[in-house]
């Protein structure tokens, strides 16, 4: 009976791999079906590839290379965390339960460090932002378009941020929300109220920038090597002189720095921003004021009855 539940163990875990490992295969393999690789550098930093067109009343609905490639992180990653909480107990006898517990504990303590005890419960949104955006810069390493490098996939994610950060700020209540454009002066209006729209437009921007500069960047130095190449080594005979030495190694080097390095760091970025401009713009003071009163009105109609 014990070898049957290990067995059955087993296979369940095999299948959870299987889920996280497959949507990275299925879209490297429709790159290589679908994409005509570019000659020119433009071809090659162009961005995502249309795949089709929903039709729609005001314009169609493209479906890219971004979209399908984000529903793969997320696809992978709902498995490998499938995977990681497979056969949890109360003592870890598990390496994948120490792993997720340290997972846990370190992106609780990140919240709780940087927005306060009130918002410990955004813990697991702050891991998935982190987890999506490094999977998605990292995507690059397998030959794919990164969902990073397009921003329209950024700005929605700031734009979440911002519907978030809108929705505490009017927990202080409309009227102190409203009174916070007119600080410290009411001309300055105007710039408040740019500077509202500016929160998600930098963060998207920002994030967007850096990992599309560090493809653009690698592209460049790529084809400025097989140039090179070809001038310096292009006397050697047969077909030596057609072999680029000199693009071998460098493009490596980089891509371990922009895809993996960059990618994480600008994941770390973006979750610090969101918990910063989240917990930051909570007016906690004039929420816990509200609240106090609408507790008293409530326990005053409650004595009344």
């Amino acid at each position: 009976m014990e070898n049957v539940k290990s067995i059955r163990f087993k296979l369940v875990d095999i299948l959870y791999i299987l889920g996280a490992i497959v949507p990275f295969v299925m879209v490297m393999a429709l790159k290589i079906i679908l994409n005509v690789p570019g000659e020119s550098i433009s071809d090659n930093i162009a961005g995502a590839m249309i795949y089709f067109q929903i039709p729609m009343p005001l314009q169609n609905l493209p479906i890219t290379e971004a979209q399908v490639n984000s529903v793969a992180v997320i696809v992978s990653i709902f498995f490998l965390c499938l995977y990681f909480t497979h056969g949890l107990s109360v003592k870890a006898n598990l390496k994948r339960q120490l792993i997720a517990e340290w997972i846990v504990k370190t992106t609780q303590g990140l919240v709780e460090t940087n927005m306060g005890s009130f918002f410990k419960g955004y813990a697991p949104f702050i891991a998935a932002i982190m987890g999506i955006s490094a999977f998605s810069s990292l995507m690059a390493l397998l030959g794919v378009f990164a969902p990073t490098s397009d921003i329209n996939i950024v700005a929605g994610w700031a734009i979440l941020t911002f519907a978030l950060i809108t929705y505490y700020k009017l927990k202080g209540g409309v009227f102190n929300y409203l009174k916070g454009f007119l600080e410290p002066i009411f001309v300055m209006a105007p710039l408040n109220v740019l500077g509202e729209v500016a929160t998600p437009v930098s963060m998207a921007f920002r994030h967007y920038g850096n990992v599309l500069s560090g493809s653009v960047i690698s592209v460049l130095i790529a084809a400025a090597l097989q140039g090179v190449s070809s001038i310096v080594l292009g006397w050697l005979p047969g077909f030596l002189g057609d072999i680029p030495f000199l693009q071998i190694g460098l493009p490596a080097v980089l891509s371990v720095y922009f895809d993996i390095f960059s990618g994480c760091m600008q994941a770390y970025i973006f979750a610090m921003l969101t918990m910063l401009n989240i917990s930051g713009n909570f007016p906690q003071e004039e929420y816990e004021k509200r609240l106090l009163k609408k507790q008293a009105k409530k326990a005053k109609k409650i004595k009344n009855i």
